[in-house]
């Protein structure tokens, strides 16, 4: 296939659909010669089913590994890290990759154990996991979804699960889109394989999924995340990592060039514009982690739901921003200064939420 190509397919056996679409891509003629290690990088942002669309279904990436395993590449490895606040053990046991790995024959690598090297990239110095450098051939597997930060995430943000937990935080110091295109000029997949079953248009953690029962193959992560911002309604530049990971030679962002081939299916691509919610407006979020925004922004809108949200007192404080300074009201340990703070890193959703209420009341 080519780089301005997006393959896509439509239908419910997931794992069946893959391998034709792989096959439809000629992923063959891609990879190294054999023997090879080849890792498949899921989105396993938080221990939760594939099905409220925040995580990579696993049909979608053991369709990959018989793919693979059929043309004689044994050496496969899945690689992730959750985000901070959850542990990756928990994803592979829940989301169901304990069993894949065992059925296949595969190697999970939790990549939030992986010990960090620094690499540089220009002027800047970036921490990535040990393990990036044992792979000869990298397929993204990500998740077409919403995020309460940067609006969209997909192929170029899913890199972020190859960095260490404190390269995560700083990451969110350092305003988020610019490391993340600085992540994608030094960690380059080969192949990228979209899960576009089930995405949450709002959140990256999911709970309100959106069906489209759709799996693409793409080759630029630039092209795909520009389409991405597309579906949902949105300008590429008001998701500013999209811009400024072409401007590294990530990829191309011009969609006038993009060839969509639907290989399989009835496409049906009429994605209702979500995004960010209203209850964004009550939260002063400063350098602030996706774990603990993404599980504050739902309590805040089933409170608001309920007519709770205008008496609670705010702004409600978030984010690395916030430590050493003081406030009314806050989420987290790095608001610990302030009067009312509800202590965690994060905090869980429940125990924001039981607080949250007793303030209200």
């Amino acid at each position: 296939m080519l780089k301005n190509e997006i393959l896509r397919s439509y239908g419910t056996d997931f794992k069946e659909m893959t391998k034709r679409l792989l096959e439809r891509a000629e992923l063959e003629q891609l990879l190294p010669e054999r023997p090879a290690r080849i890792a498949v990088k899921p989105n396993l942002v938080s221990p939760t089913p594939a099905s409220f669309g925040g995580t990579t279904h696993p049909e979608v990436v053991a369709g990959i590994i018989e793919y693979l395993q059929e043309r004689g590449f044994a050496d496969i490895v899945i690689a992730e890290g959750s985000w901070v606040g959850d542990k990756t053990s928990e994803a592979f046991e829940y989301c169901g990759y304990n069993d894949l790995a065992e059925t296949y024959g595969v190697t999970l690598i939790d990549t939030q154990k992986e010990k960090g090297i620094a690499v540089e990239c220009g002027n800047e110095t970036l921490r990535i996991c040990s393990c990036v450098r044992d792979w000869d051939f990298l397929i993204n597997v990500p998740v077409l979804k919403g995020h309460c930060q940067t609006n969209i995430t997909c192929a170029l943000k899913n890199m972020k699960g190859l960095i260490p937990n404190s390269e995560k935080r700083r990451f969110h110091t350092m305003g988020l889109h610019r490391p993340i295109a600085l992540l994608n000029s030094v960690i380059k997949p080969d192949f990228i394989v979209i899960d576009h079953i089930c995405g949450d248009l709002s959140f990256e953690d999911g709970g309100s999924p959106v069906t489209r029962n759709c799996v693409m193959a793409a080759l630029d992560p630039v092209l795909v995340d520009a389409y991405v911002c597309s579906l949902l309604k949105y300008q590429t530049d008001d998701v500013p990592y999209v811009g400024m990971a072409e401007s590294l030679g990530c990829g191309s962002a011009d969609l006038s060039q993009l060839h969509l081939i639907t290989c399989e299916g009835d496409a049906c691509e009429d994605l209702p514009a979500r995004g960010r919610l209203d209850v964004c407006d009550a939260v002063d979020a400063v350098d602030s982690c996706s774990a603990c925004y993404g599980i504050l922004i739902p309590v805040l809108d089933r409170l608001q739901k309920e007519g709770l949200l205008e008496k609670i007192p705010g702004p409600i404080g978030i984010g690395q921003g916030h430590r050493g300074k003081s406030g009314r009201l806050g989420v987290g340990d790095c608001t610990s200064g302030f009067e009312i703070c509800i202590h965690g890193c994060p905090p869980s959703e429940e125990e924001i939420e039981n607080a949250l209420r007793r303030l209200a009341e």
